[in-house]
Order: structure tokens, then sequence, then C-alpha cells
């Protein structure tokens, strides 16, 4: 038996996304990021409302997106629950240092190990940004082996309905082999 409970943002589990810009003064700013994933090999889609960050996204035409973990969870949710035009020294206040980016004029965070690299492609109505992936880096710390290893990276997930951040759990299968164990 199934309950229904209408249209609701549950699709689950999201991850949580810290998008970080350059502002006017080349100032960098952060925020997190509810609505966003990727949406094709080289491209990222964030769904965002004004904010300081989207004006800067606009003027620059370039931002990053890193994946939060668990260890900076505190500082992540932070950059998301002030604004940087109330709180000028957000990024300081999180603990959060930068490097800027060698492919796109934003800065990447020092202190989160997977960040993709992006430059606008275009502003769709409804506040959705499309980003063309120009990098992806990880951290030193997030290899296994010289492979991304994301049990290193520790990216953590949200649950849009309890409002709770959550670490990935175990491995649970292959992504396309698994399913072959079923094909006659």
């Amino acid at each position: 038996m199934r309950k229904n409970l209408g249209v609701k943002p549950l699709l689950m589990p999201q991850p949580v996304l810290i998008v970080a810009t350059y502002d006017e003064n080349g100032k960098p700013n952060a925020m997190n990021v509810a609505w966003g994933g990727q949406c094709g090999a080289n491209e990222i889609m964030l769904c965002l409302s004004a904010h300081a960050s989207t004006e800067n996204i606009e003027r620059t035409k370039a931002f990053t997106v890193s994946i939060a973990n668990s260890e900076k969870i505190e500082a992540c949710d932070y950059v998301g629950v002030v604004s940087a035009k109330d709180t000028p020294d957000k990024m300081e206040r999180a603990g959060f240092t930068v490097t800027k980016s060698e492919f796109v004029n934003a800065p990447v965070i020092n202190e989160l190990p997977m960040c993709l690299e992006c430059e606008l492609k275009e502003v769709l109505p409804g506040g959705r940004y499309i980003g063309e992936i120009k990098n992806v880096s990880i951290c030193e710390c997030g290899f296994t082996d010289g492979n991304p290893d994301v049990a290193k990276i520790d990216p953590v997930v949200c649950d849009p309905l309890g409002h709770g951040y959550y670490k990935l759990g175990d491995l649970v299968g292959n992504a396309f082999k698994s399913g072959f164990a079923l094909k006659g």
C-alpha cells in the first residue's frame, strides 16, 4: 500500500552542492544549493532564485560546484543560511579558503575534496542555470590506487523531507553490471 503525498520536492537523496563565485571586487562567495545536478556528460544545471551568487554568475559567466563532505557539513550549511549581502565575511566565518580555478573565473574551495569548474552556458526560465563543466578537480586525499574514491571524497546528501544531511552508505551493487544477473 502506498500513501499519496501530492507534488513535493522529494527526489532523494539530493547532493549537497556548494556553489562558489567571485563578486565584482574579486571577493569569493559560496552558497549551499538545494536544487542541482549533472544533466549531461559535460553539463550541470542549478535551479536558483535571486542571490548574490546569481548576480556573480551572471557577471563573471563562471562558477564552481563543490561536493559537501561530512567533515565540513557545518560550514557547508552555514554558507546556505547566511547571505553575503548581510555577512560579507561568511567565507572566513565558515573557515573556507580558496584557490582561483585554472579553467574558469571562479574560486575552488580548498577544504572540499571535489569540485566541478563551470562556465555559464545559459540561463533558462525559472532560474535554471546551465553550466558547461570545464574541469573536475579532486584533492589528492580523494584517491585510492590513482582512482577517485567515493568513500574518501565523502559526499553528503540531503533528505529534503526530513531536512537531514547523510553520509553515503555501503556499496550494494555495480552500475551496469549487477543487472546482468537477471539476464537469461
